[in-house]
């Protein structure tokens, strides 16, 4: 089977002892080829998704100048609200990131060792005149984390091994959390508008096991990469979340899965709107090709220790793509806020 558009899978009905044979034989291609499925009937309340992503929304529409104080005071690129300009200034992204613990005392609450809890130092960043956001945001975190468990159970089902070949019983999980929000996109270059002459996110593969992304617009700017490295649009499908394979499933199945590389292109005529949960197994997890897709030629991947793989990230980052005033406010433990062309500012 050969995927020229990515399979909405019915996921309570993929994972069930009724399982149509060609359901499981979609999400297997997919998985394979592509390294995105879209599900549907995955256990998240279409209300609890609603309430998060419009109370996010209020922050994400203010005008700027009040989304500023929503930046993070120490600087720290992975918390509370960013903004990202192209080289000529123009706005590409805004981003509301949230830590998974609010303070390293929680992390250690929950069963963190303090070395790891020490990622949790800088403080998410909450609108004053929302106090219940931040519980909101935790109850939809939760709920993603439950999607990502049954993707990797179906995964396990198409493949034919154990879920428990997976090592996640480790507690707590190590994830991520954002939201992006994407400009209607009105310059041209070159003068074209068309939409593929405009990136507002890079193509990539994320650094997780799985993915799991709500989108929102009203136009596919969210693209997947064909094995032939063709783009294939992500349509937005009313209830429907995005899942998408990240570099370290395919370290586990040894290459077999591949990693879900995608880009969003610029369009539509109202703000895209998404929001990723990146979810990892716990931070002392040893990733590694997995026993049942090891075969007698062995394994390209090395053993990494997750921890080591993330316990600089915030440095690893800025050295890469930190502007030097970035850099600077990080140093400094001050906020930062990218300046923007005047016609943006």
């Amino acid at each position: 089977m050969t995927i020229t558009k990515l399979p909405v899978i019915d996921l309570e009905l993929a994972l069930s002892d009724d399982a149509p044979a060609d359901l499981l034989d979609a999400a297997r291609a997919a998985a394979e080829q592509v390294g995105i499925i879209q599900v549907v009937n995955h256990g998240v309340p279409a209300e609890l998704i609603d309430e998060f992503h419009e109370r996010v929304g209020r922050i994400l529409d203010l005008p700027r100048e009040d989304k500023k104080a929503l930046a993070s005071p120490t600087g720290h690129p992975y918390r509370g609200w960013r903004q990202w300009p192209d080289d000529f200034g123009r706005l590409e992204l805004e981003r509301f990131s949230i830590g998974q613990f609010a303070t390293p005392d929680e992390a250690v609450a929950a069963g963190l060792p303090e070395e790891y809890a020490k990622l949790y130092e800088h403080a998410n960043v909450w609108p004053e005149d929302d106090p219940s956001l931040a519980d909101v945001a935790r109850r939809y975190h939760d709920a993603s984390v439950g999607v990502a468990e049954k993707v990797l159970a179906l995964y396990a089902r198409v493949l034919d091994v154990p879920v428990s070949a997976f090592p996640t019983a480790g507690r707590p999980y190590y994830t991520s959390f954002v939201v992006n929000n994407y400009p209607t996109w009105t310059y041209t270059d070159n003068g074209s508008t068309a939409d593929e002459d405009k990136l507002l996110l890079l193509e990539h593969a994320d650094g997780s096991a799985l993915t799991v992304l709500h989108q929102r617009g009203d136009y596919e700017g969210l693209q997947g990469q064909a094995p032939d490295g063709s783009w294939i649009p992500v349509p937005i499908v009313p209830g429907a979340l995005q899942v998408f394979s990240g570099t370290l499933l395919t370290k586990w199945t040894n290459g077999l899965l591949r990693p879900g590389r995608h880009r969003v292109v610029a369009g539509g005529t109202v703000t895209r709107r998404s929001t990723a949960v990146f979810w990892h197994p716990s931070l002392d997890t040893v990733i590694e090709p997995l026993a049942p897709f090891v075969r007698s030629e062995g394994t390209d991947f090395e053993p990494t220790l997750l921890w080591d793989d993330v316990k600089d990230n915030v440095e690893d980052y800025l050295q890469v793509f930190g502007r030097p005033e970035q850099v600077a406010a990080w140093r400094e433990g001050r906020p930062y806020v990218a300046e923007l062309a005047e016609a943006e500012a």
